[in-house]
């Protein structure tokens, strides 16, 4: 094993099989969050075999070669511990949180679900269901529809476009075969990293890891095509009490140099009670209940946008007035409006030291992304660099792009793609 570096914060290893290790000592605290991250999400996956990195980490859960489904369940729940999993756009990752004389035990069965699952037929043939369930449920929830009508919209005809879960269409066609090739291809060292953070050392990680993982098959690194931004519209009529809307416009990378710029502006636009957004829109005209603004980098493209739910009659006014604003702050920021958006974002990243699943997470997607750690102190360094020029400027550049809006619900009096293209560039 070769010790890369150990940082400020974090110490991580690259065992001889090539999977890398990092984690975090916390003394003061009783428990351990660990977990596995996969670097391939739905980006990953070709048109036909869209949803199989969202299924198989559904069917990890259920069975192994030593571990029904129900004997996971209870083997973790036995020790008060919590066992979970996610898919996104470019990983997956699979994560339990414990006291830390169970780490080991944490840590067997994460391993245990990426390199014995069984993906019994019988329990595919019920997950299957579960997940068109889910794809239902999340249909029939228009707030969270419209992020999807809105990706799709930004980045048409990609896989960086599709939906997470996948379609009804897509899951229902997945074979057996699909999920068990997925996993030959991408479950190993190469795409792969362990994460831990909590009362537990950096050599009994290793140790530990060493032990439970040893079975990962060797694996050619993860590729993907770029993401392309497109832009666009997305529109479905439906009849609901409110139109939700996402208006968005291609955002900054992780690596790129404006990116805390990009998440200072949407703290400052739309991240708190005293944003512009919601000081304009709810406080002053009462045209919403929620709005608030976004920023969602990916490795190579991102996404900036705001979402806001409103009457049907409302949205006539609510575009224009979100849209002079957009307007505003390309022209202006404020001193003492940046002050403010720096003290949340610190507070928030400083506030995440203290969570072992914070911390967990943090360390992990920091290696896929920058292949380090990122010392607090250089962190909180470059929030306090940002000027007010450079937000006015990165929001300059951001909103003078073609637009992307998607929206769900009444759209009588909801202005189009064209009107908001055109009040954009007045």
């Amino acid at each position: 094993m070769n010790d890369l570096a150990p940082t400020a914060q974090a110490t991580i290893t690259r065992l001889a099989n090539g999977l890398t290790v990092v984690s975090e000592t916390m003394p003061r605290v009783e428990t351990v969050s660990l977990g596995a991250w996969v670097g391939v999400g739905t980006r990953h996956e070709r048109a036909e075999e869209n949803g199989v990195a969202h299924f198989l980490e559904h069917m990890a859960f259920k069975g192994t070669e030593r571990r029904s489904a129900q004997a996971i369940a209870e083997e973790i729940e036995a020790v008060g511990g919590h066992l979970n999993a996610y898919t996104a756009r470019e990983q997956t990752a699979y994560y339990a949180k414990v006291l830390k004389e169970d780490s080991e035990l944490a840590i067997d069965i994460i391993a245990d679900l990426l390199t014995a699952s069984t993906l019994d037929p019988a329990e595919l043939e019920r997950e299957r269901g579960v997940i068109l369930q889910e794809i239902g449920q999340a249909n029939d929830t228009p707030d969270d529809v419209v992020f999807d009508h809105f990706q799709a919209a930004a980045f048409p005809g990609q896989p960086m476009g599709c939906p997470t879960l996948g379609t009804e269409a897509s899951v229902r066609a997945l074979s057996r075969e699909a999920l068990a090739g997925w996993m030959r291809r991408f479950y190993g060292p190469a795409n792969m990293l362990v994460a831990a953070a909590g009362n537990i050392s950096h050599e009994q990680v290793l140790a530990l890891t060493e032990r439970h993982f040893a079975r990962l098959p060797g694996v050619a690194p993860a590729t993907c095509g770029p993401g392309s931004y497109q832009g666009g519209e997305h529109c479905e009529e439906r009849e609901l009490d409110q139109t939700h809307i996402v208006l968005g416009f291609p955002g900054i990378e992780y690596r790129h140099a404006d990116y805390w710029a990009a998440s200072l502006l949407s703290t400052l636009l739309g991240g708190g009670m005293s944003s512009r957004l919601f000081q304009e829109v709810r406080e002053k005209r009462g045209l919403v209940y929620s709005i608030y603004t976004f920023v969602q980098p990916f490795n190579d493209t991102g996404l900036f946008g705001l979402y806001a739910g409103t009457g049907e009659r409302q949205v006539a006014e609510l575009l224009p007035v979100v849209t002079e604003e957009l307007a505003k702050v390309q022209r202006a920021v404020t001193p003492e409006e940046l002050k403010r958006a720096k003290a949340q974002t610190k507070a928030s990243v400083l506030m995440a030291l203290e969570s072992t699943g914070s911390r967990c997470e943090q360390i992990a997607r920091q290696i896929q992304v920058h292949g380090r750690v990122l010392p607090t102190e250089e962190i909180v360094a470059r929030i306090e660099a940002v000027t007010p020029e450079q937000v006015a400027g990165v929001a300059a550049k951001l909103f003078r792009a073609r637009p992307t809006l998607a929206a769900v619900g009444p759209l009588t009096h909801l202005p189009r793609l064209p009107a908001i293209v055109e009040k954009m560039a007045a």
